[in-house]
């Protein structure tokens, strides 16, 4: 139904939903969405919580993961995801666009926006993919202090605490940060870029009682697990970051060349989704309904093909 509707939005902040998602036995899957129309697919598959990716969201703009973007573009991107699905979202807050202020005006933001959960890295600025070379990182310290802030500024909006030391100053020096974040404040930690089995189930075993979140990333230095797998190491939270992203650009690259070989979309037509699927994704029918000013949309008949 249209998000326009009040008897249609939850009842609870996205928070408080996020953690109760937390709280049920299994592992909490979020698939990546760059997009309210990815969002709402993926909630019609059945998941019942998103991601929003820092890769994705800037590639999706045409620019690299590099820490570029601001946080009202960031809230942009929230505010459609939410909207479209109603779903508790994990947004990617890179480093916290700035120092300790700069944090607390970050999550104030995207709570506002309607996130559910906020991660936050220990890189420095220009930042890099978690699964790329080249990454440096600020201090024990000045990290924790940024956990802190964010967790001051935090009503009910979940903070993640990322730490890329694994592959930077190893394995032992990534788990003493995650505990420092832990006492700092962080509601849950985030490995980035573990590449074993070993290596997840030895965090795990290093931070009990604590919720971990497990990057199923492609094309990185992650092997491909399965999230009954990641739960099994002792991982409470999986996400596929850039999955939908990465789908719709090589489906979209395959179109453009088509036209440009063909002179035509013609065929590519058996790969798209029809106006009528498109309008049952949006729900074009029930907003029409809401305005008895609006003739309701008729579905023209496919013309066939030659």
């Amino acid at each position: 139904m249209p998000y326009l509707l009040a008897d249609d939005l939850p009842t609870e902040s996205a928070g408080k939903r996020f953690r109760a998602a937390l709280e049920r036995p299994g592992i909490y899957r979020l698939p990546g969405a760059h997009n309210g129309q990815a969002a709402i697919q993926a909630r019609n598959a059945g998941f019942d919580g998103l991601y929003l990716s820092g890769a994705a969201m800037t590639a999706s703009m045409g620019l690299p993961d590099l820490g570029i973007i601001t946080v009202d573009e960031v809230t942009f991107f929230i505010r459609q995801i939410v909207r479209s699905s109603g779903l508790p979202l994990l947004v990617d807050g890179d480093t916290g666009y700035g120092e300790a202020l700069n944090v607390m005006h970050m999550v104030r933001s995207f709570e506002e926006a309607g996130a559910g959960a906020v991660h936050l890295e220990d890189q420095i600025l220009p930042k890099k993919c978690g699964h790329l070379n080249g990454k440096a990182l600020v201090s024990p310290v000045d990290m924790a202090t940024k956990v802190a802030a964010a967790k001051k500024a935090s009503r009910d909006i979940m903070i993640v605490a990322r730490t890329d030391a694994a592959g930077v100053e190893g394995f032992d020096a990534a788990v003493d940060r995650a505990r420092l974040y832990v006492d700092a404040g962080a509601d849950a930690i985030f490995p980035e870029a573990l590449n074993t089995r070993e290596m997840f189930e030895k965090f795990a075993a290093a931070l009990p009682n604590i919720p971990l979140l497990a990057n199923m990333t492609e094309f990185g230095k992650t092997p491909f697990y399965t999230a009954d797998e990641f739960e099994a190491m002792g991982y409470k939270i999986v996400i596929w970051p850039v999955s939908s992203l990465r789908v719709a650009n090589k489906a979209q690259s395959l179109l453009y060349a088509a036209i440009a070989r063909d002179g035509g979309a013609h065929a590519m037509v058996d790969a798209m989704q029809t106006r009528a699927e498109l309008y049952e994704t949006i729900g074009l029918h029930a907003y029409e309904e809401l305005d008895a000013s609006i003739v309701k949309t008729i579905v023209p008949e496919a013309v066939p093909q030659a």
